[in-house]
Parts: C-alpha cells; sequence; structure tokens
C-alpha cells in the first residue's frame, strides 16, 4: 500500500483529487494540506510514502517543504503537482530533490502511472516538461564540450530515464536485460558524479542537453 499526502491550497482540487486516489487500489490517502506548515505537521505524524505538492501555496512556495524535509530526516518522496513551472523553477525543485513533475493537465491515468513509479524508487518527469527543459537548455549546452561523452547505449537509456521508464520497461525497449540496464546506469551515475536519478535528470538537462541527449552513433 503506498500512503499518500496531498499538499495543495485549493480545496476542490485536493478533495477530488484524495477521492480519486482513494478508490484506486494500492493507493491510500492519508493526509490532506494546504500549506508547508501543515505538510510538515503531517509528515512528522504519518508514516507517508509519497507527496503531491502544488509550487504555489500562497504565502510560502511548495519548494520550501524540501528544506523542511533535509531538516527533519524525512524520507518521504515528492512528486510535484503543478499547473506550471518555469525551466529555471523547474531546475530548482530537480536539484532540491523531486522525484518528478506531473502536470494538472494530464490525465488521471498518467498521475496513477507517475505516483507508482516514483514509490518504487523511480523518477516521473512530465514530457512537456522535457520539452521545454531541453529547448531552453540546448543553446548552453552547444557552448560545452563534455570530455565524457556518451556511448548510444548510455544515451539510450539516459532518454529511457528521462521518459520516466522503469529499468524494466528501458530494458525491454533496448531489447536488454534488466541488469544490463542497471550497469548503464551505474556508469551515468559515475559520468555525472551524482548518486540518484533526480540528480542525473538536472545535471543531463543543465549541462549536457546536446552532448549528452541528442548522441545518434556510437
Amino acid at each position: 500500500m503506498t500512503n499518500i499526502l496531498i499538499v495543495d491550497d485549493h480545496g476542490l482540487f485536493r478533495e477530488g483529487l484524495g477521492r480519486l486516489l482513494d478508490a484506486t487500489a494500492g493507493f491510500r490517502v492519508v493526509g490532506q494540506c494546504s500549506s508547508v506548515e501543515e505538510a510538515v505537521a503531517a509528515l512528522a505524524s504519518n508514516d507517508i510514502d509519497v507527496v503531491l505538492l502544488d509550487y504555489d501555496l500562497g504565502a510560502r512556495p511548495g519548494s520550501q517543504l524540501f528544506d523542511e524535509l533535509r531538516n527533519s530526516g524525512i524520507q518521504a518522496r515528492i512528486l510535484m503537482v503543478t499547473g506550471g513551472l518555469t525551466d529555471a523553477v523547474t531546475m530548482q525543485v530537480l536539484q532540491a530533490g523531486a522525484a518528478g513533475i506531473f502536470l494538472k493537465h494530464s490525465s488521471p491515468e498518467q498521475l496513477v502511472i507517475a505516483i507508482q513509479q516514483v514509490a518504487k524508487g523511480e523518477n516521473w518527469l512530465d514530457k512537456g516538461v522535457l520539452k521545454s527543459m531541453l529547448s531552453s537548455g540546448k543553446g548552453q549546452a552547444d557552448n560545452l564540450h563534455s570530455s565524457k561523452s556518451l556511448t548510444y547505449r548510455q544515451s539510450k537509456v539516459l532518454r529511457g530515464i528521462l521518459d520516466g521508464l522503469s529499468n524494466k520497461e528501458i530494458a525491454t525497449k533496448l531489447n536488454s536485460s534488466e541488469s544490463a540496464v542497471k550497469a548503464v546506469i551505474q556508469e551515468l551515475f559515475r559520468k555525472a558524479a551524482v548518486r540518484t536519478r533526480s540528480q542525473l535528470v538536472r545535471i543531463a538537462i543543465e549541462n549536457h542537453s546536446s552532448d549528452w541527449l541528442f548522441v545518434e552513433k556510437d
């Protein structure tokens, strides 16, 4: 069972989402909050796996919850559920440790998949967000020369991660084994000098959108 906390200052959206997820097998909504302060209190008193966090919460942006979690040592994973973010804010929340970004105009079925992936330790990045980040970052990356260029397979695995695919799904897409995909992901971690998928996504988009994401051959 995946325990979920919803943090959004729009009551109607929050309650509707809560009913939807409570009716979904494997999900349990254990709390609904409208502010960072309420979320911190709920996280301290409940066993929560995934936080669905809006960015615009009024007085304090939702991103401030990341600092609160680091200070408290709480390990819940955060999926931003938002109407939209600027590229700069997207980079900030990914750097802070967001496990994914989901746009509110997407379908409920996609949200269920996103939560499932985040709960399993995977990442979710909405394709619209990814397209925007690649578009804005390409000009910067064109001026960079990387001494750590990727092989064709590494590039394909990275694109799978950016598309929100699990290791098993990436393996199927590449006609490979899951263990081989895990090995490639570790290679990517070493090249990017990171330890998590969220950090890898941030580095790839911010610094290597042309040389890492557009490799066509070995």
